[in-house]
């Protein structure tokens, strides 16, 4: 699947993913008021001649991805074996690199290690639907975000829920009929973003099919604060589900991509569609209280490795 992740000062993690030049955030006591044209109206209208080309786009492109036996949905099987020095390796990777340039729009990153990042607060997700995203796609989708959030806690051990009325990680749901008014919550979500994360979520080319952005506060490069991700609606539903199990995953801090992780969606290859038991277990890794925000990847090495003797009983 291809999205996108980002990190970089006060914003951490383009993950397609992305990050950006902006103040530091400021916390908020409620809510932000949604714009007009988001929210929970129940109607929506016709499509435009570009959406519906999107999503008949995304609808053969599904369709070629099944044929050629990709997205798959088994989490990986005994055609999969990985062991701890695969998931030691890819775990690096993935957790330690960016896939694309801070503030940099959708330029490659430099391929330069930076420290961990994570969240060490709660996650509150929260989901938000474009005007053009019907009521029964709505009711699907909600219950997707909440059931992989539930997921994610136990995986993680970190307190992360759906639902909230004080959200920190916003997952919108919009098309191109939407882009508008999913310009002007992006603006008030983060109301000191710079161009640079604008102009992503303004430009995305269709290659890119969903993408999340993560946050820090002032004095905080590696923590996470606050996340937008933003899921294509024209998606057929097992592409828009794939795009919610990789952004809201990498959104929580696995921010890059490797060619060598397998069984996982962390892999530009397509492969698999939804997190698999190899990105479980570098969820796990992420959320040991071992390994600390900022922490480098010559600091987190043996850490790694004793986590993962730990958990297998000695060296593998």
């Amino acid at each position: 699947m291809r999205g996108i992740a980002w990190s970089g000062l006060w914003a951490l993690g383009l993950m397609a993913l992305a990050g950006c030049e902006m103040a530091p955030l400021a916390p908020t006591a409620r809510p932000v008021e949604r714009p007009a044209g988001v929210g929970p109206s129940s109607g929506a209208a016709t499509p435009s001649a570009n959406s519906a080309a999107l999503a008949r786009y995304y609808a053969r492109l599904e369709a070629d991805l099944l044929n050629r036996g990709l997205l798959r949905r088994d989490g990986g099987g005994p055609d999969t074996p990985y062991s701890d020095t695969d998931l030691a390796r890819n775990f690096e990777r993935i957790a330690f690199y960016d896939e694309y340039a801070q503030g940099a729009g959708f330029r490659p990153s430099s391929g330069r290690a930076g420290g961990l990042r994570k969240w060490d607060g709660p996650v509150r997700m929260s989901v938000e639907f474009g005007a053009s995203v019907p009521e029964e796609q709505r009711v699907d989708d909600r219950a997707m975000v909440a059931g992989y959030a539930a997921r994610l806690a136990r995986i993680t051990r970190h307190p992360i829920s759906a639902g909230s009325s004080r959200p920190n990680f916003h997952v919108l749901i919009m098309g191109e009929d939407d882009r508008d008014a999913a310009l002007a919550r992006i603006r008030q979500l983060v109301p000191n973003a710079g161009p640079s994360t604008i102009e992503i979520f303004r430009d995305m080319p269709r290659t890119i099919h969903c993408l999340v952005v993560a946050f820090s506060g002032e004095g905080e490069d590696f923590t996470y604060r606050r996340a937008i991700a933003f899921i294509r609606a024209e998606h057929p539903p097992l592409m828009r589900e794939s795009c919610v199990h990789e952004e809201l995953a990498q959104g929580l801090g696995l921010a890059d991509d490797s060619p060598q992780a397998r069984p996982s969606i962390f892999n530009d290859d397509d492969e698999f569609a939804l997190l698999t038991s190899h990105d479980e277990e570098l969820l796990r890794l992420l959320y040991s209280p071992d390994l600390v925000p900022g922490m480098t990847a010559d600091q987190a090495r043996p850490i790694i490795r004793r986590l993962l003797d730990q958990r297998s009983g000695g060296p593998v």
